[in-house]
């Protein structure tokens, strides 16, 4: 089958982690005998975030990463529906320009390919008025993040039919190196954005980080790789003690987490508050690392995890100082997390999973299951 996946960026990572859960998906596509194409704006602002910070050589990074993965960039002129014609599946991704979207559905109307709305962000809930507006009536379904997420679709009215399909590790790329030498304690990779986590990674991250350095003989070397810190995020950052390195693509994240001891997971308010059971693509792509986690607190609803074996929750800033120091002692305890942590990626959420539950959803959408390959099947077993 010939999947054609609309999104914001394939190529860049900087502040677009929907990049990296693609990468993954199409990977595996491929890998069982698919075709797989992306098209991304030709002027998208995390592609143009990133090189005008990185330049060219950024763009040959994730070449030399993925060089079996296609995107190409569209402009006002391209002919979306000479693309689309040749299509199987379309999945538009919701970053996608309204007017976009909008045009890919009305060409739903004259061809006979499966069409699917995804949608990995909190926008549904921080910016109904937007989503609304959204055309979607010539669409078979939406893909949803998280079921939490597809009830606020299925309440609205958005959409025909609306299908949880979670992100997960791609393993082929996210797995122990055992064989990394250890540089450092701890290890946060996030952006600081908007305001959404400002408090919640003062109180998880940066005071926990300068207690321990106090208290210790040898204070905490903690490392953050990330983009959009303001000014006063950055000299908090040094107050603490951490240590600001930027922007890391993806692709280096596994060798990151296999020279650190431990890492951390703090949540967006939004998920928290309004979107329970959806953690960040960095959680699974963490635990298929084999590096321990700890969290800030978030509600597993859909029982993705296990809490207290795959990682441990701190519900406050001197218990995650505790937590810390217990890993940071304990090595058998970093082994017991990391192996079950590992163990339930590998046997739930890797993007071999996904895809299996996604031509699943296809099957049930009335897409012929034997264009669905074999080699589907064959993965499975």
């Amino acid at each position: 089958m010939r999947f054609l996946f609309y999104t914001h960026s394939l190529v860049s990572d900087w502040n677009h982690g929907n990049a990296h859960f693609l990468r993954g998906v199409m990977k595996e596509l491929l890998k069982q005998g698919h075709e797989a194409h992306a098209l991304e704006p030709e002027n998208g602002w995390s592609r143009r975030n990133l090189e005008s910070e990185h330049g060219e050589a950024a763009i040959a990074a994730f070449q030399h990463a993925f060089p079996m993965l296609k995107s190409q960039c569209y402009g006002p002129d391209f002919n979306h529906e000479a693309t689309l014609a040749g299509a199987d599946v379309v999945v538009v991704h919701e970053w996608t320009d309204p007017d976009l979207v909008a045009r890919i559905g009305r060409a739903r109307r004259e061809e006979d390919f499966t069409l699917l709305f995804h949608d990995t962000h909190h926008r549904a809930v921080s910016a109904g008025e937007d989503m609304a507006a959204l055309e979607l009536a010539d669409y078979d379904a939406v893909l949803a993040f998280g079921e939490a997420l597809s009830e606020r679709y299925r309440k609205a009215g958005w959409g025909r039919k609306v299908f949880t399909w979670h992100e997960a590790a791609d393993d082929t790329l996210f797995h122990p190196m055992p064989e990394m030498e250890r540089q450092g304690d701890l290890v946060w990779i996030g952006n600081w954005g908007d305001d959404e986590r400002s408090r919640e990674l003062a109180e998880f991250l940066l005071e926990p980080v300068a207690r321990l350095s106090r208290e210790r003989a040898v204070p905490v070397q903690a490392d953050i790789h990330g983009v959009r810190y303001p000014a006063l995020a950055l000299d908090a950052l040094g107050a603490a003690g951490l240590a600001y390195h930027g922007w890391i693509a993806n692709a280096e994240v596994p060798h990151c987490f296999a020279a650190h001891a431990f890492t951390i997971h703090v949540p967006r308010r939004p998920y928290v508050d309004h979107l329970p059971g959806i953690p960040t693509i960095r959680v699974f792509e963490a635990l298929a690392c084999g590096i321990p986690l700890l969290s800030a607190p978030w509600n597993d609803c859909e029982g993705l995890f296990t809490p207290g074996k795959d990682f441990l929750f701190a519900r406050n800033s001197g218990e995650m100082a505790r937590l810390m120091e217990d890993l940071l002692q304990d090595a058998a305890m970093r082994q017991a997390f990391a192996a079950e942590g590992l163990a339930t990626i590998r046997a739930r959420h890797t993007c071999r999973h996904r895809v299996l539950e996604l031509l699943d959803i296809l099957s049930s959408l009335g897409v012929d299951r034997r264009s669905l390959s074999l080699q589907a099947g064959e993965a499975a077993e």
